[in-house]
């Protein structure tokens, strides 16, 4: 059993990056797909699918790279851990590399991007930052 499987959603889509891999897969939840959902239509990654393998739920991540093979991804992070929760209010919601970047946030809406707590005037636990 994992005690973060959110950091390790994160680690895998870090480590499939790295090496150019052209889908990921990951233990599915709807956490995390929400997740990988937010990160997609963002831009981050192409698309999310949830399949079955071997019996057991999984989201396929299909990752993107621009047309010389730049990651699209270049750092993903995870800021509020279990031992360490970060919480904030809609003030002082994190603008990742000054608005380039993305914050996901969990707020009493649903997982939220930050531009969008933002708009929304809402705060809430950082989840993660990708840039």
């Amino acid at each position: 059993m994992l005690s973060d499987p959110i950091a390790d959603m994160l680690t895998r889509i870090r480590n499939a990056v790295q090496v150019y891999k052209e889908s990921v897969d990951v233990p599915a939840s709807k956490f995390k797909e929400q997740i990988a959902r937010i990160l997609a239509q963002e831009g981050f990654i192409r698309r999310v699918e949830r399949v079955e393998v071997e019996g057991k739920p999984v989201l396929r991540l299909h990752l993107k790279y621009g047309p010389r093979r730049e990651k699209v991804i270049q750092h993903i992070r995870r800021v509020s851990r279990p031992g360490r929760r970060v919480y904030v209010t809609a003030e002082n919601l994190p603008k990742v590399r000054r608005g380039l970047g993305l914050a996901i946030v969990s707020t009493s809406k649903g997982l939220l991007p930050d531009h969008e707590a933002r708009k929304l005037g809402v705060g809430g636990e950082v989840i993660c930052e990708v840039w």
